[in-house]
């Protein structure tokens, strides 16, 4: 039975959404879309590969229950779909460096792949379906997300917390072929669960890598119970006790339209090219250019960053420590950006050297300030500038408009290098290969399966 408009009369946000994209088709979608969900699959599994030792992924393998047939990357264990989906988010998000979506200040990729590849696995998908499906979720959770964000809001709340169980769920209910008013209780089912809390750049925490795990297995757990009969309340976005009132405690949009006059969130997607915090990508890229015309940090006398305010003001970006572990390094502007410096790259081992003395003066003598300029300008485009002045009275000034993102051969090197240890380079080159074909493959099941050791490989990889 469609329930259609509310007591109100009007349309629900989320079934508005639900009907715009149910019948969507991946002819809709132009080629150069297709190719960025591609990318972002690709970049979601690197992570995810390159990640899987880390104590995080472990500890989010460990919890996971046997039994299931769903594909915990990298490993030969099969879990539940809600289980995989979890820890396979987890290790996605184990780099810091998965996929930035600026404008709502989330991660999607890390929420959406391990979803859909779950449920990949449980009903066959072709695979147009899947990647349209991803789409379908980064549209729904960004443009949830634009509505929603405020610098205020994400100072307290985890953004990629918030916003992406509404979107994995509708793309969820789009690859299961659910009914309007199935996938409409998804998204309210799910959007019960939005939740993370910001504490942890403050405490040291590790919660923050869990926050993906709970969203990708609740937008599980949600298009389960919809497709089982359970009725979500589809005011759950504007109502007076829904999530606009609960969190921005403003009114919601009468309308989110979803995929506006061709549009595609997902091309606003950025792969980063730096394993850090988003709005430290940009300011590491300046110092990287300042670190190639110094003689030695010795010569610095101190250091001025200016990025746009929501850089400044999200938690832990504004850190000078003292750090208790990488986590918080790779959150701190000022952290990423002596690191830099001092060490004249940006790789994941900048964050391993939490007592550098070289590292620590450095940040001690950093100066971290909004930009009028690079504020008006985000999200659109984020920008940062780094000034070093020097003990001799020169100063070395660096400003780039926008940050640099990973290229597509970047993306394929990191992930041909990661998948390659796991797997091996033929297996490697194979899961490569399905995902470039994905729009060919009659099941897309293929993808996650192709990413699983049997239990020989297993013991082998773990032994070299």
């Amino acid at each position: 039975m469609t329930i259609g408009p509310t007591v109100s009369g009007k349309v629900s946000l989320a079934r508005q959404m639900a009907r715009s994209v149910l019948t969507l088709d991946i002819g809709d979608l132009g080629p150069e879309v297709i190719a960025k969900a591609k990318l972002c699959l690709l970049d979601f599994l690197s992570c995810a590969f390159e990640a899987g030792h880390h104590p995080w992924s472990r500890q989010a393998v460990a919890i996971a229950r046997g039994g299931g047939n769903a594909t915990i990357i990298g490993t030969s264990q099969l879990s539940s779909p809600a289980d995989a989906a979890f820890a396979n988010a987890v290790m996605g998000h184990g780099l810091v460096r998965e996929d930035m979506h600026a404008a709502s200040i989330a991660h999607h990729g890390v929420v959406i792949w391990p979803a859909l590849l779950a449920l990949s696995e449980q009903t066959p998908l072709h695979g147009t379906r899947l990647l349209a499906a991803a789409i379908i979720g980064y549209e729904t959770g960004a443009r949830i997300g634009r509505a929603l964000l405020t610098s205020d809001l994400a100072r307290l709340y985890r953004p990629t917390g918030l916003v992406t169980p509404p979107g994995a769920a509708l793309a969820g209910s789009y690859a299961l072929g659910l009914s309007e008013d199935q996938a409409t209780s998804a998204i309210a089912i799910a959007a019960n669960t939005s939740s993370g809390l910001n504490e942890w750049p403050h405490a040291g925490g590790s919660d923050m890598y869990f926050h993906p795990g709970f969203a990708a297995s609740n937008a599980i757990k949600a298009v389960g119970l919809a497709a089982a009969g359970a009725f979500g309340s589809e005011t759950i976005l504007e109502g007076e006790a829904g999530l606009f009132a609960a969190y921005r405690r403003q009114a919601a949009p009468d309308r989110i339209t979803l995929f506006p006059n061709g549009g595609c969130e997902i091309m606003a997607v950025y792969n980063k090219p730096v394993p850090a915090c988003n709005f430290a990508q940009t300011a590491a890229q300046a110092a990287l250019r300042v670190s190639h015309e110094l003689a030695s940090t010795e010569e610095i006398s101190s250091v001025l960053i200016r990025a746009p305010d929501a850089a400044v003001r999200y938690p832990g970006c504004d850190s000078k420590g003292p750090y208790r572990n990488a986590l918080q390094a790779k959150m701190s502007i000022p952290f990423s950006v002596a690191a830099t410096l001092a060490r004249g790259e940006i790789e994941d081992e900048n964050y391993a050297a939490l007592d550098d003395a070289e590292i620590i003066r450095l940040v001690s003598i950093t100066e971290l300030k909004a930009d009028p300029a690079f504020t008006a300008a985000f999200p659109g485009k984020q920008g940062a500038d780094v000034t070093v002045h020097l003990r001799d009275g020169r100063a070395i000034r660096h400003a780039l408009p926008d940050v640099i993102a990973a290229t597509p051969s970047d993306i394929r090197a990191r992930f041909r290098a990661a998948a390659g240890r796991v797997l091996g380079e033929d297996r490697a080159h194979r899961l490569e290969q399905f995902v470039d074909n994905c729009d060919q493959l009659g099941n897309a099941g293929i993808i996650a399966a192709q990413c699983r050791l049997d239990a020989t490989e297993r013991t082998l990889r773990s032994a070299s």
